[in-house]
C-alpha cells in the first residue's frame, strides 16, 4: 500500500477542471456529430479525477474505474478529447510504480475498446486504417514514455541508494580508522606507563630523581590517553567524521616522551599524503612501544628517508640494558598491525634481530612529485 501524496488533491482538481472546461469546448466543436454534455457526461468526467485521489492507495482499482468511466463516456457518444486526460495519468502512474504487466494489459484492452467503438458505432466520426493506427501509436507512445520514466526513476533511486551506501561505508571506515588510532594510542601510552611505573618503583629508593622523571612521563602519557579517548567519544556521540591527528610533525613530541634514549634522523623532505604520514607515525610509535616493553634502557635510532617514490622508515634499538623484570611477558599484534598498515598502502614491513637489538624497517610508496 502506497503512502498518500499531498500532491494528489491538486492533481485531481487540475484534471477535473481541465476535463470539464475543455470538454465544453470540444462539445461546441463536435456538436455536429456528438451528443451534447448532460448530467451523465459530467458525472463521468468527474470519475477520473476522483480516481486520481485514491490512485496511491488503490492503484489498480482506481485505474480500472477511471477506464470504465472513459469507455462509457466514449460509447455514449459524448465529445472526445479531454476525457482521456485522467486515464493517461492513471496508466502512466501504474507503469512508473512497477505495475507494468497490469498497465500493459489495461492499455491493450483500452486499444481494443476504442478500435471496436470506431468500427461499431456510426457516430464515431473518422474510421479506417489510419484512425486505428493513430490510436495504436498514441497508446504505444504513452506506454513507452511511461517505461522510460520508470527506468529513469529506478536509476535515480539506485544512484541515491549507492550514494547512501558509499556514505555509510566511508563512515564505517572512518570509525574503524578511529578505533585503530585509539587502539594504537592506548597501547603505546599504557605500555609506556607500565614501563615507567616499573622504573619508578625500581629506582624510588636508590635514585629518586630518575623516579621523578618516570612519574612525570606517566603523567604526560595518561593525560594524552584521556584526551584522545575524550576526543574519540565526542566524535562518536556527534556522529561526525574526524581526521586523525597523528602525523610526522608530532614525531619529536613522541620521541621526547618515549622514556628511551632516542635519536631521530631525517634524510630529505617532501610533502606526504595524510595516510602515509599517519602510517609512518604509528609504525614509529608501535616500534618505540615494543622497545620500551622488551628492551628497556636501550638506545633507539629512528631514521626517515624521503625518496622520490617511497618513504623508508627504520627503527633500530641496541637491546635491553636494564633488568628484564621491566619487560614482562606480553602479547599483542604490534608487528602484524604495523605490517597491515604498510600493506594497506602497498608497502612492506620487515622486523627481526639486528646485532644485540632489534630492527623494524618499512617501505611506504609515495606518489610522484609534481614538477
Amino acid at each position: 500500500m502506497r503512502k498518500q501524496s499531498g500532491f494528489e488533491p491538486y492533481l485531481a482538481l487540475i484534471v477535473a477542471v481541465g476535463q470539464v472546461v475543455l470538454s465544453q469546448g470540444a462539445a461546441w466543436g463536435q456538436r455536429a456529430f456528438k451528443e451534447p454534455l448532460d448530467a451523465m457526461a459530467y458525472v463521468l468526467l468527474f470519475v477520473g479525477p476522483l480516481a486520481i485521489l485514491v490512485r496511491r492507495k488503490y492503484p489498480v482499482t482506481a485505474t480500472i474505474v477511471a477506464l470504465l468511466a472513459t469507455y462509457a463516456y466514449t460509447w455514449l457518444g459524448y465529445p472526445l478529447g479531454p476525457i482521456y486526460l485522467a486515464p493517461v495519468i492513471m496508466l502512466f502512474s501504474l507503469v512508473t510504480h512497477g505495475l507494468r504487466r497490469i498497465a500493459w494489459i489495461l492499455a491493450a484492452i483500452t486499444l481494443a475498446v476504442f478500435i471496436s467503438y470506431s468500427h461499431l458505432t456510426p457516430r464515431a466520426g473518422a474510421t479506417g486504417l489510419f484512425h486505428d493506427l493513430a490510436i495504436t501509436a498514441f497508446i504505444l507512445l504513452l506506454m513507452v514514455v511511461a517505461e522510460l520514466a520508470r527506468i529513469l526513476r529506478e536509476r535515480r533511486v539506485q544512484q541515491q541508494r549507492a550514494v547512501e551506501e558509499e556514505t555509510r561505508r566511508q563512515a564505517s571506515e572512518e570509525r574503524l580508522t578511529m578505533a585503530q588510532e585509539l587502539h594504537d594510542v592506548l597501547a603505546h601510552n599504557i605500555s609506556l606507563i607500565h614501563v615507567q611505573a616499573s622504573t619508578a618503583l625500581h629506582l624510588l629508593d636508590d635514585n629518586p630523581e630518575h623516579a621523578r622523571t618516570a612519574l612525570a612521563t606517566i603523567k604526560t602519557a595518561s593525560k594524552e590517553v584521556l584526551g584522545e579517548m575524550r576526543s574519540v567519544l565526542n566524535v562518536l556521540r556527534e556522529g561526525a567524521p574526524r581526521s586523525p591527528t597523528a602525523g610526522l610533525d608530532r614525531l619529536e613530541e613522541l620521541v621526547e616522551r618515549a622514556g628511551l634514549d632516542v635519536t631521530l634522523k631525517r634524510v630529505g623532505s617532501r610533502p606526504l599524503p595524510s595516510q602515509v604520514e599517519r602510517a609512518a607515525y604509528r609504525i614509529v610509535q608501535e616500534s618505540l612501544t615494543n622497545a620500551a616493553r622488551y628492551a628497556p634502557g636501550a638506545r633507539v635510532t629512528v631514521r626517515l628517508e624521503y625518496g622520490a617514490t617511497q618513504l623508508a622508515v627504520r627503527i633500530t634499538d641496541s637491546g635491553a640494558t636494564t633488568p628484564t623484570v621491566l619487560a614482562e611477558e606480553g602479547g599483542g599484534n604490534g608487528i602484524p598491525g604495523m605490517r597491515e598498515r604498510a600493506a594497506a598502502l602497498g608497502g612492506t614491513l620487515a622486523a627481526g634481530p639486528s646485532g644485540t637489538g632489534f630492527e623494524i624497517s618499512a617501505l611506504l610508496p609515495l606518489p610522484e612529485e609534481n614538477s
